[in-house]
């Protein structure tokens, strides 16, 4: 049985699902030291480690926002398992993404492509439409759509698409403790620094292939 939440515990879990449900993704800890009078953001960790324990959430360490909710991960799940027609649409290509807000949200799904996500390794989740040209030099082009697999789990050197406060960017991802760079495949683009210690970060995914100007033709 699960042990009841102190007053302070149930406040810190109301906060996030708050949070969640009106912004469609989790606060930082200095966000909910600020919500709830905490004197740093090391006390909401140990609010949050609390909540772990009793089973009510799940942290993700490396990431800012690196919460999840057991509860609404298993609605999430059930409700796409019914979802048959939308992913018999195919894959979801993903234009403009509005500050804030959660990747795969309708209003940025531009159109579908019939590609299966079987087609790439591992399989995709979702395309999206490449901005500018940062990643020129592997290949990845301004127009392409870039094949993502969602995952939390990322190997050093890997190219992600990540949220950086409330912006995308696709960068090949490094990391050396608490601080992440994110290198551009351009030499006019300067590295991108990350401090996980109070820097809102997130992966939103690995790039797992590329389709040469949204036209079909996919690359490995």
């Amino acid at each position: 049985m699960t042990r009841p939440l102190t007053s302070r515990q149930q406040n810190v879990y109301d906060f996030i699902v708050k949070t969640m449900n009106e912004l469609g993704y989790p606060p930082t800890r200095a966000e909910i030291s600020r919500a709830l009078g905490f004197k740093s953001p090391n006390a909401a960790e140990e609010h949050l480690r609390a909540l772990e324990r009793k089973g009510v959430i799940r942290v993700i360490r490396g990431t800012s926002r690196g919460i999840r909710l057991p509860a609404q991960e298993a609605e999430a799940s059930e409700g796409a398992a019914n979802d048959e027609p939308s992913q018999s649409q195919g894959l979801p290509i993903i234009g403009e993404v509005a500050a804030g807000s959660p990747i795969l949200a309708a209003e940025h799904i531009d159109r579908y492509c019939p590609l299966p996500a079987e087609y790439f390794t591992p399989r995709a989740d979702y395309l999206l439409r490449v901005r500018g040209l940062s990643m020129k030099d592997v290949g990845i082009m301004e127009g392409d759509l870039l094949a993502v697999h969602r995952t939390e789990r990322i190997r050093d050197g890997q190219i992600v698409v990540a949220r950086l406060e409330d912006e995308v960017t696709v960068k090949r991802f490094h990391r050396q403790g608490h601080k992440v760079r994110l290198d551009a495949e351009n030499a006019d683009f300067d590295p991108i620094e990350v401090d996980l210690r109070h820097d809102a970060f997130e992966i939103e995914g690995i790039g797992v292939g590329v389709i040469r100007g949204g036209n079909g033709q996919a690359l490995g």
